[in-house]
C-alpha cells in the first residue's frame, strides 16, 4: 500500500472509529425515546418514561400549575426506576412497556443492533490486518462490513421508530407525546459515518484507474 493510500485509509478509519463509538453509545443507553402521558391534574405527580433497546426507565415528576398538558421535561428531579424488558430478563418487571408495545419490535431492534456491532468488529479486524505487507486487498471486505453495520443500525432505528409510533397511536396507552432523545441521534449519526466511510473505503481500495488512454489497469504499477 502506498503512503498516500495508507494516509487515506487511516483518515477514513479514524472517522469510522467515531461512528463505532456512537453506535456503542446508542446500543447500551436508554434514551432512544421519551414518552409523556397527559396530565390530568396539577400539584400532583405524573410518570414519564424513556427507554432503549434493553430496558425501560420511568420517573415520577411533580407537576405544578402550568399550561403544559404533558408530563415533563424529563430532566426535572424525581424518583426513577429502571428495569430490563421482561422478554430479556424474566425476573424483572416492565408492565408498562409490555402492555403498550409489541415485544417483537423490541427483540428485532436489539437483535439487529447486535448484528451491527458484529459487522464493525469484523471490519476492524480486517482493516487492521490490511496494514500488513501485501494485505491491502482486505480493505474491500472491511469496507463492506462497515457499510452493512451502518445499514443494520438504521434498520434498528426504523424498527424502534415504528414501535414508538404504534405506542402513541394505540388507544390502550397513556402516552400522548413523545420525542426521540440523544441515543436515537447517536444511532442515526453512526449510520451516516459507517455507511459513507464504508463506501469511501471501498473506493479507496479499488485498483488505480488508467491515467492515459493507452494504459490499462493491468499495465499500471502495483500499489503493494
Amino acid at each position: 500500500m502506498t503512503e498516500a493510500k495508507a494516509l487515506k485509509v487511516r483518515l477514513t478509519f479514524g472517522i469510522i472509529l467515531v461512528g463505532i463509538c456512537l453506535l456503542m453509545a446508542a446500543v447500551v443507553t436508554d434514551h432512544w425515546a421519551v414518552l409523556s402521558p397527559k396530565v390530568e391534574k396539577y400539584n400532583a405527580t405524573c410518570e414519564i418514561a424513556h427507554f432503549g433497546l434493553w430496558r425501560l426507565c420511568t420517573k415520577r415528576i411533580y407537576v405544578s400549575d402550568t399550561n403544559d398538558k404533558s408530563c415533563g421535561p424529563i430532566n426535572l428531579p424525581g424518583e426513577q426506576n429502571c428495569s430490563y424488558f421482561r422478554h430479556f430478563n424474566p425476573g424483572e418487571s416492565s408492565e408498562i412497556f409490555e402492555v403498550t408495545t409489541q415485544k417483537e419490535y423490541s427483540i428485532s431492534a436489539a437483535a439487529i443492533s447486535i448484528f451491527s456491532i458484529g459487522f464493525t468488529i469484523m471490519g476492524t479486524i480486517f482493516i487492521l490486518l490490511s496494514f500488513r505487507k501485501k494485505k491491502d486487498y482486505l480493505l474491500r471486505p472491511a469496507a463492506l462490513f462497515y457499510a452493512f453495520a451502518g445499514l443494520c443500525i438504521i434498520v434498528s432505528v426504523e424498527v424502534m421508530r415504528q414501535s414508538v409510533k404504534r405506542m402513541i397511536d394505540s388507544e390502550e396507552t397513556v402516552w400522548i407525546e413523545y420525542y426521540y432523545s440523544w441515543s436515537f441521534a447517536c444511532a442515526c449519526t453512526s449510520f451516516v459515518l459507517l455507511f459513507i466511510c464504508g463506501i469511501a473505503l471501498l473506493l479507496i481500495s479499488l485498483p488505480r484507474m488508467p491515467q492515459n488512454p493507452w494504459e490499462s489497469c493491468m499495465d499500471a504499477e502495483p500499489e503493494h
